[in-house]
């Protein structure tokens, strides 16, 4: 499946990324996903449903659009609150090179995680530095980003890596899910079974035993797999769906609900993003959560830095994400945030901290420095760092750079 299609099957595509024009089951364990040839077709009728006649995009975003974030902001913080045990620092391992002929070096991988984890934490003792985030009876949720496939997705020899650490700390296969919204997607990217025995993998949507995302009812296989009952994400707006397409968002109307993954499964998320560009900024911490836990997102492209941010900052993700583990092995600076082999490279970088919104504005500065010396973009701009700010002001993290410290290791 190409870029394009890619793009397509999510049914994100959106005029109001940044600075640009840009494009976008826990509860049937190792189920199937969509097929290709299944996937291409629901592509092809996106493409068709999302590109009327005569469409063009708006230069600027919408008027204000209302959501219910005050009402979350009532909700009691716990201790471990984002942006969690260290606010405002970030921690950057170069790894020197790890890829080489299509493999990437697995023993350097897990070197350079228990680097930068014994770096954020002071503690050499790997059991010791994962044991401040987790412990045996937590119920680990992994959150990748596999929308790129084997081109540019979260590595399998991070997590594998991260695996490790949770082993040291005494957290059992049994109480680990690597999870994303898509199962099918992940399967693409490496994450399998026979890869990862004795883990869970789930995702959001899903096809049933029928190999359809519809049931013999008409009714989506799916629909149970986001909580209802939960606070969800309101926003004042919506867009026209088809039967294709609700297979990839699930619900329609005004309310975005969030995974059963997030809201009842797990009790830990450790957030495992890879840097890439979205327009003129990048999608990173908090957007592979945001996206990555909501329902009916497509809409929600409208109100991009408000989307990526104020998600966040539910009980679900703001509770419960207690370490943010960057894969930046490669990266990719332009046509983002779907894959664009053209544009990748070999960044060879991690990024540890517990803090998303110091993380995404180290990563934002650096991507936007790479996008300016290859002629992409003149300068940055302050619109593209609005996400940034939402967040901080959300109390979910330090946007200031000034005050973001920033500790750098060579392994």
């Amino acid at each position: 499946m190409d870029h394009d299609e890619i793009l397509e099957l999510t049914g994100e595509k959106t005029a109001h990324l940044p600075e640009a024009v840009s494009r976008r089951g826990f509860f049937k364990l190792g189920a199937a996903g969509a097929a290709g040839a299944a996937g291409l077709a629901l592509a092809r009728s996106l493409r068709a449903q999302d590109k009327p006649a005569g469409h063009k995009p708006p230069a600027q975003p919408p008027a204000e659009i209302r959501t219910n974030v005050d009402e979350i902001k009532a909700i009691p913080r716990t201790g471990e609150s984002m942006p969690g045990r260290f606010p405002g620092r970030v921690v950057k391992v170069a790894t020197g090179q790890v890829r080489a002929g299509g493999e990437i070096d697995a023993a350097r991988v897990e070197k350079a995680v228990a680097r930068g984890m014994a770096e954020l934490t002071g503690e050499s003792d790997l059991a010791k530095a994962w044991a401040q985030f987790v412990a045996p009876k937590d119920i680990v949720g992994i959150k990748v980003n596999p929308i790129g496939g084997k081109t540019i997705s979260t590595k399998p020899e991070v997590v594998e890596a991260i695996l490790a650490g949770l082993a040291a700390a005494g957290v059992p296969k049994a109480n680990i899910v690597i999870w994303d919204r898509r199962l099918h997607q992940m399967t693409e990217a490496g994450f399998t079974a026979a890869r990862f025995p004795g883990i869970a993998l789930a995702g959001t949507e899903m096809k049933g035993p029928n190999d359809d995302f519809y049931d013999e009812a008409g009714e989506l296989w799916a629909k149970d797999n986001i909580d209802r009952e939960a606070p969800f994400y309101f926003a004042d707006l919506e867009m026209p769906y088809n039967k294709d397409l609700l297979a990839a968002m699930i619900n329609q109307g005004r309310e975005s609900y969030f995974t059963k993954i997030v809201t009842r499964k797990v009790t830990k998320i450790i957030n495992v993003p890879i840097l890439k560009n979205a327009g003129g900024t990048v999608t990173l911490c908090l957007k592979n959560l945001s996206y990555g836990s909501l329902s009916n997102t497509s809409r929600l492209h409208k109100i991009w830095a408000k989307s990526v941010a104020e998600p966040n900052g539910f009980p679900c993700l703001r509770d419960k994400v207690v370490l943010n583990v960057v894969d930046a092995l490669q990266a990719q600076y332009d046509k983002g945030p779907g894959a664009n082999p053209q544009f990748v490279y070999d960044a060879n970088f991690l990024l540890f901290g517990t803090d998303p919104v110091a993380i995404d504005a180290v990563a934002h500065d650096d991507l936007v420095k790479v996008r300016i010396e290859k002629g992409v973009q003149p300068f940055d701009a302050p619109r593209n760092r609005e996400f940034l700010d939402l967040a901080a002001g959300l109390g979910l993290g330090i946007a200031q750079r000034d005050n973001i410290r920033l500790q750098k290791t060579v392994l």
